[in-house]
């Protein structure tokens, strides 16, 4: 690709580097110059422009994003994804569907790694998305690349990004409430996890209140409806032996995992009863601000796995903001 300035009765067929403004009309950055434009140059007293000419083998920057986007998902409808027509070398993608975003980190990796002009940045791995939501976009940064780049971007992209759907459809949330606990605190938690599973449209089947206690817990565990469990207690769990995890070995279930490196959210428990996976709800989650077990939730809710290795991972970056409505902030110690 040639670039730089020429005379103007030079420049037919060639790419506008630098808006003009004729006579109230624009033409525009990236404009591929007309004879028509070339007139109205020359009769604005115009002699040079600078421009970009494409040589044999390139590709222009709308047609080298489009085919990188394309390629990321060859099958859009299917990877629940909605790409954009190209417009001055991008092309976005939406969610169509609420799900997380499922991505291959090496292959975009490599993909940003092969030439400084074909970019394409991401959400993160796993985000939560809802449909409408940009999830990447291909942005070529120069006007044209060689054809061989955009071969060789188009094998890394090789399906890299997809929307994995929700493949749970309702839940049961159990509420504990403690000695002299006020009734405004079950109904803030209930109205803060209804909120998080409308937003997977995931059904609400039943909220009831028991006691803070084993043995009705374990009832009310036993007795819950739905693909999947949620425990939200009245008193924040602080032992694998503690009230929410012991009331779900009671009720037959098993506990995998207490605790998690985010926070806010430490205060985790994750498992399973009768096939269905459960999650003990930390404190947090009565607040509408992300959490950590919104990243469980949401993997959960898709029919991913949530491992222990998937679980500690979550360190890095599991520094969450700091809510103003937080009982202990972190940097102040209980009086």
């Amino acid at each position: 690709m040639e670039f730089g300035p020429v005379p103007v009765r030079d420049a037919t067929g060639a790419v506008l580097a630098h808006s003009l403004m004729l006579e109230g009309r624009r033409l525009r950055k990236g404009r591929v110059l007309a004879e028509t434009d070339i007139a109205a140059l020359a009769a604005a007293g115009i002699a040079e422009v600078t421009v970009a000419r494409l040589g044999p083998g390139d590709v222009g920057e709308d047609s080298a994003a489009g085919r990188i986007a394309a390629a990321l998902a060859p099958a859009p409808a299917e990877a629940g994804l909605r790409l954009t027509e190209p417009f001055t070398g991008r092309v976005n993608l939406h969610a169509e569907r609420p799900g997380v975003l499922g991505l291959d980190r090496a292959a975009v990796d490599r993909l940003n790694a092969l030439d400084p002009a074909v970019t394409l940045a991401t959400l993160p791995p796993l985000a939560r998305v809802t449909p409408g939501m940009m999830v990447g976009t291909v942005k070529i940064i120069t006007y044209a690349v060689p054809g061989d780049v955009v071969a060789r971007a188009e094998r890394l992209a090789d399906a890299a990004l997809t929307v994995h759907p929700v493949t749970l459809r309702s839940a049961t949330l159990i509420l504990t409430a403690t000695p002299g606990q006020p009734d405004k605190l079950a109904e803030k938690g209930r109205r803060a996890v209804a909120s998080r599973l409308d937003a997977l449209g995931i059904a609400l089947l039943a909220s009831p209140l028991v006691a803070h206690c084993t043995a009705e817990l374990s009832a009310a565990l036993a007795a819950a409806e739905g693909d999947l469990v949620l425990v939200l207690t009245g008193s924040a769990t602080s032992d694998p032996n503690d009230v929410g995890p012991a009331a779900l070995v009671a009720a037959g279930g098993r506990l995998t995992r207490f605790g998690m490196p985010v926070d806010p959210g430490n205060l985790l428990f994750l498992g399973g009863l009768g096939g269905r996976p459960v999650i003990g709800l930390p404190g947090c989650a009565r607040s509408p601000a992300l959490n950590g077990a919104d990243w469980v939730m949401e993997r959960i809710a898709c029919g991913l796995a949530v491992t222990d290795a998937d679980i500690a991972a979550m360190g890095v970056g599991g520094l969450l903001t700091e809510s103003p409505a937080r009982p202990h902030p972190r940097d102040q110690r209980p009086g």
